[in-house]
């Protein structure tokens, strides 16, 4: 199996599937609904990758251009996580004051966690590992069913036109 060609790259796109859709701040809810979008960036990964070859590929080849394209995806995730962090950190303590404000029962102690994870270094990196862990195994499977669904026939066999004389 050959994961790259010269027409597209499947890692890559599946890749960008998983992270871009996982990064966005509203959109990435659709994780929550059984790893949509990362189940979905292995999908796209083996779609890929049988377009790009004649011959049909194997599940064995769909779950790994899945499991790539979910490591692929946990960087890509965390790349653009960092800027829309930024942005949205402000925003997310705001709220998580008045949350706080509204609880009396709160321990202080659990106040300044949480205060440093929302918008820190600590959230980011936490967000990248359970990517990258649910990456490898949920993008996995969607390659795998990516190489189920997409299959394509075999190629008529070849006949040999002069033994048919």
């Amino acid at each position: 199996m050959s994961i790259t060609t010269s027409k597209t790259n499947p890692v890559l796109i599946g890749g960008l599937v998983m992270g871009v859709l996982s990064a966005l701040p509203i959109i990435s809810a659709g994780n929550l609904c059984c790893c949509l979008w990362i189940i979905s960036g292995g999908l796209v990964a083996a779609y890929v990758l049988q377009q790009n070859q004649a011959t049909p590929i194997t599940p064995g080849d769909g779950a790994l251009v899945g499991l790539l394209a979910g490591m692929a995806g946990a960087g890509i995730y965390l790349v653009l996580s960092i800027p829309i962090t930024l942005l949205v950190a402000p925003l997310q303590r705001q709220l998580l004051e008045r949350l706080v404000e509204r609880t009396n029962g709160m321990p202080p102690e659990f106040r300044e966690y949480m205060s440093g994870y929302v918008g820190g270094a600590l959230g980011l990196m936490l967000g990248f590992v359970s990517m990258l862990m649910m990456g490898a195994v949920f993008s996995t499977i969607g390659g795998l069913l990516g190489a189920v669904f997409f299959r394509k026939g075999l190629p008529p066999p070849a006949t040999d036109a002069s033994s048919s004389s």
